[in-house]
């Protein structure tokens, strides 16, 4: 296993550690230095944050957390800890606070990550939960890999001409079946043993599930498009009384970012318009956009424990792996992620990342909706602080899983749980559908 927490040798995680760090502020700086400083202090949409807060976001939460809790270092800026409070600061109102700008922004980033580096230098794993395995390190790592997921979902709100530009996914080079069998019986659903894993992930736990059935594959734009095209955004019988009333309030007639192109259909990424390509798995569509379509193919969307049977259980050992593929980390052959490429990838490119059961593309591509709300596991326990977790838990969000092509590998893994309100549609967000096995398929 490649995992960096894994390695118990000191110098090695400091040095895994240390390139994870670098890794992840490079990209900050490739999303933030993509545009001019009027851009990073817009907001483009009241539903995200202008960039520039989400740059000095990360650099407080670092300087929270690695400077002034692990390292017991006296605090660089506590000035501006309630500007950047997420929960304290509504995205809607974030422009109008009095924020740091950009060159100052950038500059204390820069001087929370030198006390990192020297904190860094002279931290031992050991003797605090919070710093075993580097686990504080490895929060801070996810944390500011959501965050740049979350600007470049910025990003493909913005007007104007493209700003980041990056290579088309591989084409397909296998042929995906429709749907996988899943036999009946229990697995491990969850982890004790990941370093890095969050709270919500936690405890492992033995779950049994009756046999089904999961599609191969996220569903296609293809696939969605025949929905559209068989009048399901004007069918109340697809959809839920809260789906219904939503589709109606927001005048939902198709995912976000698509238009008539014509008798076609035409999406908008980064700044560029182009023809919907059919074997691409759907993205920009909500939960309740998901929920219509399952109905009307006569499916519904998995349970979470049903997604991660699907993507972890190894039916030759029993066991659950880290990854469909696996326990070592992702490569490029094995998934679409990292922001490698700018939309998900054709249906049948990433063949080397499928599960022992033939399901293809669980992670990367598009985060999946599922038909779990978010809840804490049974033992739950939240660590290191309540409000990564356990204030959403409840009714109000649903569970999405995989990752996108917009998530990082080291925020993504076959336990990470990720979630948002069902109305969300800016998020990276698709999904594949499941049902009840047959009597037949049941003694596969």
């Amino acid at each position: 296993m490649t995992d960096i927490g894994i390695d118990r040798d000191t110098e090695g995680l400091r040095d895994r550690i240390a390139a994870e760090l670098e890794r992840t502020r490079a990209r900050t700086a490739l999303l933030t230095e993509a545009v001019d400083d009027a851009d990073l202090v817009r907001q483009h949409s009241p539903l995200m944050s202008p960039l520039v807060w989400d740059l000095a976001h990360v650099g407080n939460q670092e300087e929270l957390w690695l400077v002034r809790d692990v390292g017991g270092r006296e605090p660089l800026r506590c000035d501006i800890d309630d500007l950047y409070d997420a929960f304290k600061q509504p995205r809607r109102d974030r422009p109008s606070l009095p924020l740091l700008p950009p060159p100052e922004a950038r500059a204390y980033v820069a001087t929370v990550r030198e006390k990192v580096y020297d904190l860094l230098d002279q931290v031992t794993f050991e003797g605090r939960r919070l710093v075993t395995d580097g686990f504080a390190f490895g929060m801070i790592v996810q944390h500011e890999q959501q965050h740049d997921e979350t600007m470049l979902a910025t990003h493909q709100l913005r007007s104007g001409p493209a700003a980041l530009h990056a290579p088309p996914p591989p084409e397909p080079t296998v042929r995906v079946p429709a749907e996988v069998v899943v036999p009946a019986g229990p697995f491990v659903m969850g982890t004790d043993t990941d370093p890095w894993a969050l709270d919500n992930e936690r405890p492992a736990h033995r779950v049994d599930l009756p046999a089904y059935v999961i599609d191969a594959a996220p569903v296609t734009n293809g696939a969605y498009r025949a929905f559209i095209a068989d009048g399901g955004y004007d069918d109340p019988r697809w959809w839920t009384e809260a789906g219904w009333r939503h589709r109606q309030q927001a005048g939902l007639s198709a995912p976000m970012h698509w238009r008539r192109d014509g008798d076609d259909w035409a999406y908008l990424r980064f700044g560029t318009w182009a023809r919907v390509r059919d074997d691409e798995p759907v993205v920009h569509v909500c939960f309740h956009e998901a929920q219509a379509y399952a109905s009307w193919a006569g499916k519904r969307l998995p349970t979470e424990a049903e997604w991660e049977k699907a993507a972890r259980w190894d039916p030759a050992t029993g066991r659950s792996r880290r990854y469909p593929w696996g326990d070592d980390d992702p490569t490029s052959a094995h998934a679409n992620l990292g922001q490698r490429h700018l939309t998900p990838a054709p249906v049948g490119a990433y063949p080397a990342g499928a599960s022992p059961l033939g399901v293809h593309q669980l992670i990367g591509d598009v985060w999946e909706w599922t038909a779990t709300p978010f809840r804490g596991y049974p033992g739950f326990a939240a660590f290191p602080y309540r409000e990564y977790s356990e204030v959403f838990f409840g009714d109000d969000y649903q569970v999405l899983r995989g990752g996108s092509f917009g998530t990082d590998r080291a925020a993504c893994r076959g336990t990470f749980r990720n979630w948002d309100y069902p109305i969300r549609r800016q998020i990276f967000s698709g999904f594949r559908c499941a049902r009840d096995a047959g009597a037949d398929e049941a003694q596969r």
